[in-house]
């Protein structure tokens, strides 16, 4: 029966096998690549943080890539660089909008990117985690610049 319904699938679209697998493959890239890149900034951030302020080491980022505990474990990430995020504005007398920097449309996107594997409504969720998604990403680098101009200022300040 699976191979009735693959072969009607592959026919219907005028695919063969190795079309499909290229397919498949240009898909699994551009959907891993950006999640890379999001760990990469996760990391580089945590990295900017003093080890006093960091509620966990940066690379721990990369636990995210594990199946099913990903999806728990970036709740903890949130958490834990909101906080970090926090007692190093605090040290460096950065001023932040928010108490607990970017942990709001964080848990969002946790909480959409979830909901996205329920049947009935994970296209909705999983289209506004997206969103939500790239919306917390752009926050954490901002933060992340905010650091890196930050430490080059009071370097320069060193130096005179």
């Amino acid at each position: 029966m699976t191979t009735k319904l693959n072969s009607i699938f592959i026919g219907y679209m005028g695919l063969g096998g190795s079309e499909m697998l290229i397919i498949l493959f240009l898909v699994l890239i551009i959907a891993v690549v950006p999640l890379i890149l999001f760990l990469v900034t996760l990391q580089n951030t945590f990295r900017l943080i003093s080890m006093e302020n960091r509620r966990m080491p940066g690379e721990q980022v990369w636990l995210t890539l594990i199946p099913v505990f990903g999806m728990i474990w970036q709740f903890i990430i949130v958490n834990r660089i909101a906080d970090s995020l926090k007692y190093e504005f605090m040290k460096r007398n950065i001023r932040s909008d928010e108490d607990r920097p970017g942990v709001m449309i964080g848990i969002t996107y946790c909480i959409l990117n979830c909901c996205s594997i329920i049947p009935a409504i994970g296209l909705f969720t999983g289209i506004a985690g997206l969103v939500c998604w790239i919306i917390y990403w752009s926050k954490i680098n901002g933060y992340k610049l905010q650091l890196q101009y930050n430490q080059q200022a009071y370097s320069h300040q060193e130096i005179n």
